[in-house]
Protein backbone atom coordinates (compact mmCIF):
# COMPACT_ATOMS: atom_id res chain seq x y z
CA UNK A 1 0.00 0.00 0.00
CA UNK A 2 1.74 3.32 -0.96
CA UNK A 3 2.25 6.11 1.93
CA UNK A 4 -0.47 8.92 1.28
CA UNK A 5 1.35 12.46 2.27
CA UNK A 6 -0.41 15.62 2.44
CA UNK A 7 1.84 18.74 2.04
CA UNK A 8 0.62 21.77 3.03
CA UNK A 9 1.34 25.55 2.54
CA UNK A 10 0.19 29.53 2.09
CA UNK A 11 3.16 32.12 0.98
CA UNK A 12 5.36 32.15 -1.79
CA UNK A 13 8.20 30.89 0.54
CA UNK A 14 6.50 28.22 1.85
CA UNK A 15 5.78 27.16 -1.57
CA UNK A 16 9.37 27.88 -2.83
CA UNK A 17 11.20 25.88 -0.12
CA UNK A 18 8.41 22.57 -0.44
CA UNK A 19 8.58 22.67 -4.32
CA UNK A 20 11.52 20.52 -4.64
CA UNK A 21 10.25 18.18 -2.06
CA UNK A 22 7.01 17.54 -4.05
CA UNK A 23 9.43 16.47 -7.08
CA UNK A 24 11.34 14.78 -5.27
CA UNK A 25 8.25 12.78 -4.03
CA UNK A 26 6.89 12.41 -7.46
CA UNK A 27 9.94 11.05 -8.65
CA UNK A 28 8.72 8.36 -6.25
CA UNK A 29 5.24 7.47 -7.30
CA UNK A 30 5.33 3.94 -6.64
CA UNK A 31 6.12 3.81 -3.43
CA UNK A 32 3.93 7.51 -2.69
CA UNK A 33 1.12 9.10 -3.09
CA UNK A 34 1.40 13.10 -2.79
CA UNK A 35 -1.42 15.53 -2.40
CA UNK A 36 -0.39 19.51 -2.27
CA UNK A 37 -2.82 21.27 -0.61
CA UNK A 38 -2.57 25.45 -0.73
CA UNK A 39 -4.33 27.56 2.19
CA UNK A 40 -3.65 30.45 -0.27
CA UNK A 41 -2.49 32.69 2.94
CA UNK A 42 -0.20 34.61 0.13
CA UNK A 43 -2.89 34.89 -3.62
CA UNK A 44 -0.84 35.80 -6.76
CA UNK A 45 2.66 35.16 -5.36
CA UNK A 46 2.08 31.74 -4.45
CA UNK A 47 0.35 31.17 -8.00
CA UNK A 48 3.28 32.73 -9.36
CA UNK A 49 5.42 30.20 -7.53
CA UNK A 50 3.26 27.46 -8.29
CA UNK A 51 3.37 28.10 -12.21
CA UNK A 52 7.28 28.46 -12.19
CA UNK A 53 7.90 25.11 -10.52
CA UNK A 54 5.01 23.47 -12.71
CA UNK A 55 3.46 22.33 -9.66
CA UNK A 56 -0.81 22.06 -9.33
CA UNK A 57 -2.76 21.94 -6.04
CA UNK A 58 -4.98 19.18 -4.91
CA UNK A 59 -6.54 21.25 -2.67
CA UNK A 60 -7.10 25.28 -2.42
CA UNK A 61 -8.81 26.68 0.33
CA UNK A 62 -8.41 30.10 -1.31
CA UNK A 63 -8.41 32.02 2.09
CA UNK A 64 -6.59 35.38 1.65
CA UNK A 65 -9.04 38.09 2.62
CA UNK A 66 -8.64 42.25 2.74
CA UNK A 67 -7.46 43.07 6.33
CA UNK A 68 -7.14 39.53 7.29
CA UNK A 69 -6.05 39.00 11.12
CA UNK A 70 -3.91 36.06 12.56
CA UNK A 71 -7.06 35.12 14.70
CA UNK A 72 -9.19 34.89 11.44
CA UNK A 73 -6.77 33.05 9.22
CA UNK A 74 -5.48 30.45 12.00
CA UNK A 75 -9.60 29.66 12.93
CA UNK A 76 -9.87 29.52 8.58
CA UNK A 77 -7.06 26.94 8.32
CA UNK A 78 -8.54 24.77 11.02
CA UNK A 79 -11.51 24.56 9.81
CA UNK A 80 -10.96 24.56 6.08
CA UNK A 81 -8.42 21.75 6.83
CA UNK A 82 -11.14 19.47 8.43
CA UNK A 83 -12.51 17.85 5.86
CA UNK A 84 -9.70 17.58 3.55
CA UNK A 85 -8.02 15.50 6.72
CA UNK A 86 -11.04 13.75 6.73
CA UNK A 87 -11.29 12.58 2.54
CA UNK A 88 -8.04 11.97 2.03
CA UNK A 89 -6.96 10.19 5.52
CA UNK A 90 -2.78 11.27 5.01
CA UNK A 91 -0.09 9.36 6.67
CA UNK A 92 2.36 12.04 6.52
CA UNK A 93 1.81 15.86 6.77
CA UNK A 94 4.78 18.43 5.66
CA UNK A 95 4.55 21.85 7.25
CA UNK A 96 6.91 24.24 6.27
CA UNK A 97 8.64 26.93 8.81
CA UNK A 98 6.95 29.19 10.59
CA UNK A 99 4.46 31.21 8.94
CA UNK A 100 0.14 30.78 10.41
CA UNK A 101 -0.41 28.19 7.69
CA UNK A 102 2.52 26.10 9.35
CA UNK A 103 0.96 26.51 12.94
CA UNK A 104 -2.71 26.17 12.10
CA UNK A 105 -1.81 23.24 9.79
CA UNK A 106 0.14 21.16 11.99
CA UNK A 107 -2.25 21.66 14.82
CA UNK A 108 -5.16 20.37 12.25
CA UNK A 109 -2.97 17.42 11.22
CA UNK A 110 -2.92 17.00 15.34
CA UNK A 111 -6.21 16.73 15.61
CA UNK A 112 -6.97 14.14 12.88
CA UNK A 113 -3.94 11.57 13.89
CA UNK A 114 -1.77 12.03 11.62
CA UNK A 115 2.31 11.94 11.75
CA UNK A 116 3.51 16.03 11.19
CA UNK A 117 6.61 16.47 9.80
CA UNK A 118 8.06 19.64 10.04
CA UNK A 119 10.14 20.87 7.31
CA UNK A 120 13.12 23.89 8.55
CA UNK A 121 12.60 23.06 12.06
CA UNK A 122 14.43 23.75 14.55
CA UNK A 123 15.02 27.30 14.11
CA UNK A 124 15.09 29.75 17.01
CA UNK A 125 15.64 33.04 18.23
CA UNK A 126 13.97 32.69 21.63
CA UNK A 127 12.20 35.81 21.60
CA UNK A 128 8.54 35.54 21.18
CA UNK A 129 8.58 38.87 19.93
CA UNK A 130 11.32 38.62 17.21
CA UNK A 131 10.15 37.63 15.22
CA UNK A 132 6.32 38.05 15.70
CA UNK A 133 4.36 35.67 15.07
CA UNK A 134 6.98 33.43 13.34
CA UNK A 135 9.06 32.48 16.19
CA UNK A 136 5.88 31.53 18.09
CA UNK A 137 4.64 29.39 15.24
CA UNK A 138 7.62 27.46 14.88
CA UNK A 139 7.72 26.66 18.43
CA UNK A 140 4.13 25.33 18.25
CA UNK A 141 5.04 23.29 15.87
CA UNK A 142 7.99 21.98 16.98
CA UNK A 143 5.84 20.65 20.29
CA UNK A 144 3.73 18.66 18.21
CA UNK A 145 5.65 17.50 15.15
CA UNK A 146 6.65 13.48 14.76
CA UNK A 147 9.16 14.48 12.41
CA UNK A 148 11.81 17.23 12.71
CA UNK A 149 13.63 17.93 9.31
CA UNK A 150 16.55 20.35 10.30
CA UNK A 151 18.50 22.25 8.07
CA UNK A 152 22.10 22.63 10.08
CA UNK A 153 23.24 20.68 13.00
CA UNK A 154 22.58 24.27 15.46
CA UNK A 155 19.08 23.82 14.47
CA UNK A 156 19.41 19.97 15.64
CA UNK A 157 20.84 21.02 18.92
CA UNK A 158 18.10 23.46 19.54
CA UNK A 159 15.33 20.61 19.32
CA UNK A 160 17.37 18.47 20.95
CA UNK A 161 17.46 21.22 24.04
CA UNK A 162 13.89 21.72 24.28
CA UNK A 163 13.33 17.76 24.81
CA UNK A 164 12.80 16.42 21.44
CA UNK A 165 13.81 13.01 20.61
CA UNK A 166 17.14 12.04 19.06
CA UNK A 167 15.47 9.81 16.67
CA UNK A 168 12.92 11.80 15.40
CA UNK A 169 14.95 14.67 14.16
CA UNK A 170 17.28 14.69 10.77
CA UNK A 171 19.76 17.09 9.38
CA UNK A 172 19.47 17.69 5.93
CA UNK A 173 20.13 20.59 4.64
CA UNK A 174 18.02 23.87 3.63
CA UNK A 175 15.42 23.19 0.33
CA UNK A 176 15.35 26.47 -0.39
CA UNK A 177 18.73 25.55 -1.55
CA UNK A 178 17.56 22.61 -3.62
CA UNK A 179 15.05 25.22 -4.98
CA UNK A 180 17.42 27.99 -5.68
CA UNK A 181 19.75 25.68 -8.19
CA UNK A 182 16.13 25.07 -9.85
CA UNK A 183 15.55 28.16 -10.03
CA UNK A 184 18.65 29.61 -11.12
CA UNK A 185 19.24 26.63 -14.50
CA UNK A 186 16.19 27.49 -15.22
CA UNK A 187 16.34 31.32 -15.69
CA UNK A 188 19.83 31.05 -16.99
CA UNK A 189 17.98 28.82 -20.04
CA UNK A 190 18.01 30.12 -23.91
CA UNK A 191 14.44 29.07 -23.77
CA UNK A 192 13.17 30.89 -20.75
CA UNK A 193 11.39 34.22 -21.28
CA UNK A 194 10.15 36.46 -18.71
CA UNK A 195 8.91 40.33 -18.97
CA UNK A 196 10.12 40.76 -15.42
CA UNK A 197 13.51 40.00 -16.45
CA UNK A 198 13.50 41.49 -19.65
CA UNK A 199 12.46 45.11 -18.06
CA UNK A 200 15.13 44.45 -15.11
CA UNK A 201 17.65 43.86 -18.04
CA UNK A 202 17.05 47.26 -19.62
CA UNK A 203 16.70 49.05 -15.61
CA UNK A 204 20.82 47.86 -15.01
CA UNK A 205 23.18 49.77 -15.37
CA UNK A 206 26.46 46.84 -15.63
CA UNK A 207 28.61 49.87 -15.21
CA UNK A 208 27.71 50.40 -11.81
CA UNK A 209 27.68 47.76 -8.32
CA UNK A 210 24.44 46.52 -7.82
CA UNK A 211 22.73 46.98 -4.53
CA UNK A 212 19.39 45.06 -3.68
CA UNK A 213 17.03 45.58 -0.72
CA UNK A 214 14.36 43.84 0.50
CA UNK A 215 12.36 44.66 3.68
CA UNK A 216 8.66 43.71 5.07
CA UNK A 217 9.51 42.08 8.98
CA UNK A 218 6.53 43.51 11.20
CA UNK A 219 9.14 44.42 13.75
CA UNK A 220 10.79 46.92 11.70
CA UNK A 221 7.45 48.88 11.10
CA UNK A 222 7.01 52.77 12.08
CA UNK A 223 10.61 53.89 13.35
CA UNK A 224 12.48 51.37 12.39
CA UNK A 225 11.43 51.56 8.27
CA UNK A 226 12.36 55.07 9.13
CA UNK A 227 15.85 54.83 9.71
CA UNK A 228 16.27 51.96 6.98
CA UNK A 229 15.12 54.42 4.21
CA UNK A 230 17.07 57.05 5.80
CA UNK A 231 20.12 55.16 5.78
CA UNK A 232 19.62 53.81 1.54
CA UNK A 233 19.36 57.92 1.30
CA UNK A 234 22.41 58.43 2.70
CA UNK A 235 24.05 55.18 1.06
CA UNK A 236 22.50 56.52 -2.73
CA UNK A 237 24.50 60.21 -2.35
CA UNK A 238 27.50 59.05 -0.66
CA UNK A 239 28.03 56.50 -3.84
CA UNK A 240 26.64 58.30 -7.12
CA UNK A 241 28.15 55.16 -8.88
CA UNK A 242 26.14 52.59 -6.95
CA UNK A 243 22.89 51.06 -7.92
CA UNK A 244 20.43 50.79 -5.38
CA UNK A 245 17.48 47.98 -7.00
CA UNK A 246 14.30 48.08 -4.17
CA UNK A 247 11.10 45.67 -5.15
CA UNK A 248 8.83 47.12 -2.73
CA UNK A 249 6.91 45.13 -0.75
CA UNK A 250 3.39 46.10 -0.97
CA UNK A 251 1.94 46.45 2.71
CA UNK A 252 1.42 50.11 3.51
CA UNK A 253 3.40 50.42 6.29
CA UNK A 254 6.46 49.29 4.08
CA UNK A 255 5.44 51.43 1.07
CA UNK A 256 4.57 54.58 2.36
CA UNK A 257 7.84 55.31 4.39
CA UNK A 258 10.11 53.86 1.35
CA UNK A 259 8.59 55.99 -1.29
CA UNK A 260 8.12 59.12 1.02
CA UNK A 261 11.75 59.29 1.57
CA UNK A 262 13.25 57.35 -1.65
CA UNK A 263 11.32 58.85 -4.58
CA UNK A 264 13.06 60.87 -6.97
CA UNK A 265 16.80 60.08 -6.34
CA UNK A 266 18.82 59.58 -9.47
CA UNK A 267 20.06 56.01 -7.81
CA UNK A 268 17.32 54.70 -6.60
CA UNK A 269 14.47 51.88 -8.08
CA UNK A 270 12.12 51.85 -6.49
CA UNK A 271 9.93 48.88 -8.37
CA UNK A 272 7.22 46.16 -7.56
CA UNK A 273 7.30 43.05 -5.63
CA UNK A 274 9.52 40.80 -8.31
CA UNK A 275 7.71 36.82 -9.00
CA UNK A 276 10.35 34.16 -7.80
CA UNK A 277 12.30 33.69 -11.23
CA UNK A 278 12.84 37.71 -11.68
CA UNK A 279 13.96 37.89 -7.75
CA UNK A 280 16.66 35.50 -8.29
CA UNK A 281 17.67 36.75 -11.48
CA UNK A 282 18.31 40.08 -9.33
CA UNK A 283 19.86 38.42 -6.57
CA UNK A 284 22.50 36.72 -8.91
CA UNK A 285 23.18 40.39 -10.59
CA UNK A 286 23.65 41.94 -7.29
CA UNK A 287 26.96 43.08 -5.61
CA UNK A 288 25.49 42.63 -2.04
CA UNK A 289 22.15 42.52 -0.47
CA UNK A 290 20.63 44.46 2.07
CA UNK A 291 17.35 42.78 3.46
CA UNK A 292 15.29 41.36 6.36
CA UNK A 293 14.60 38.44 4.76
CA UNK A 294 14.54 34.87 6.51
CA UNK A 295 15.27 33.15 3.01
CA UNK A 296 17.80 35.09 1.59
CA UNK A 297 19.97 34.78 4.10
CA UNK A 298 19.62 31.30 2.90
CA UNK A 299 20.20 31.47 -0.50
CA UNK A 300 22.59 34.42 -1.28
CA UNK A 301 25.44 32.70 0.06
CA UNK A 302 25.27 30.42 -2.96
CA UNK A 303 25.44 32.89 -5.19
CA UNK A 304 28.70 34.55 -3.78
CA UNK A 305 26.40 37.78 -2.39
CA UNK A 306 26.70 38.94 1.07
CA UNK A 307 24.00 39.80 2.94
CA UNK A 308 23.64 42.85 5.46
CA UNK A 309 20.21 42.01 7.38
CA UNK A 310 18.17 44.37 8.96
CA UNK A 311 17.14 42.68 12.31
CA UNK A 312 18.28 42.83 15.89
CA UNK A 313 18.16 38.79 15.72
CA UNK A 314 18.37 36.05 13.59
CA UNK A 315 17.54 32.11 13.79
CA UNK A 316 19.51 31.84 11.48
CA UNK A 317 23.31 32.35 13.30
CA UNK A 318 24.84 30.11 10.94
CA UNK A 319 25.32 32.19 8.07
CA UNK A 320 26.10 35.08 10.92
CA UNK A 321 29.08 32.53 12.10
CA UNK A 322 30.16 31.32 9.05
CA UNK A 323 30.71 35.04 8.00
CA UNK A 324 27.84 35.34 4.91
CA UNK A 325 25.66 37.47 6.80
CA UNK A 326 26.56 40.48 9.56
CA UNK A 327 23.55 41.51 11.30
CA UNK A 328 23.05 45.41 11.35
CA UNK A 329 19.21 45.56 12.96
CA UNK A 330 17.83 48.88 11.83
CA UNK A 331 20.84 51.06 13.07
CA UNK A 332 21.29 53.88 10.41
CA UNK A 333 24.86 54.87 11.04
CA UNK A 334 25.45 50.25 11.30
CA UNK A 335 23.97 50.27 8.21
CA UNK A 336 25.94 53.01 6.21
CA UNK A 337 29.13 51.91 7.39
CA UNK A 338 28.99 48.10 6.68
CA UNK A 339 27.86 48.91 3.34
CA UNK A 340 30.81 51.34 2.65
CA UNK A 341 32.74 49.14 4.20
CA UNK A 342 31.95 46.52 1.55
CA UNK A 343 31.56 48.75 -1.24
CA UNK A 344 35.16 49.96 -1.08
CA UNK A 345 37.43 47.32 0.97
CA UNK A 346 37.93 44.44 -1.69
CA UNK A 347 39.33 42.02 0.81
CA UNK A 348 36.28 42.30 3.15
CA UNK A 349 34.13 41.51 0.02
CA UNK A 350 36.15 38.61 -0.92
CA UNK A 351 36.28 37.37 2.20
CA UNK A 352 32.36 37.41 2.44
CA UNK A 353 31.47 36.20 -0.99
CA UNK A 354 33.75 33.51 -0.86
CA UNK A 355 32.98 31.67 2.41
CA UNK A 356 30.94 28.05 2.80
CA UNK A 357 27.19 27.84 2.61
CA UNK A 358 26.34 26.48 5.46
CA UNK A 359 23.00 25.61 4.55
CA UNK A 360 22.98 22.71 2.27
CA UNK A 361 24.03 21.30 -0.84
CA UNK A 362 20.49 21.10 -2.78
CA UNK A 363 20.04 17.71 -1.97
CA UNK A 364 17.88 18.24 1.52
CA UNK A 365 14.78 17.04 -0.65
CA UNK A 366 16.44 14.03 -1.45
CA UNK A 367 17.48 13.27 1.75
CA UNK A 368 13.79 13.64 3.54
CA UNK A 369 12.18 11.44 1.01
CA UNK A 370 14.56 8.23 1.93
CA UNK A 371 14.37 9.40 5.64
CA UNK A 372 10.41 8.76 5.05
CA UNK A 373 10.96 5.29 3.01
CA UNK A 374 13.70 4.12 5.37
CA UNK A 375 11.13 5.19 8.62
CA UNK A 376 7.72 4.65 7.37
CA UNK A 377 5.76 1.95 9.67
Amino acid sequence: MKIKNLIIFGTRPEAIKMAPLIHAFNQHSEKFTTKVCLTAQHREMLDQVMSFFELEADYDLNLMRPNQTLNGLTSDILLGLKPILEEFQPDYVYVHGDTTTTMASALAAFYSGAKICHVEAGLRTYNLQSPFPEEMNRQVTGIISDFNFAPTEDSAQNLLKEGKNENSIFVTGNTVIDALMYGIEKVKSTSFKDDEIENLNGLIDTNKKLIMVTGHRRENHGEGFIRICESLKQIAIDNPEVQIIYPVHLNPNVKEPVFRTLSGIDNIHLIEPLAYPAFIWLMEKSYLIITDSGGVQEEAPSLGKPVLVMRETTERPEAVEAGTVILVGTDKQKIISETSRLLNDESSYESMSRTHNPYGDGKASERIVKFIIDNAN
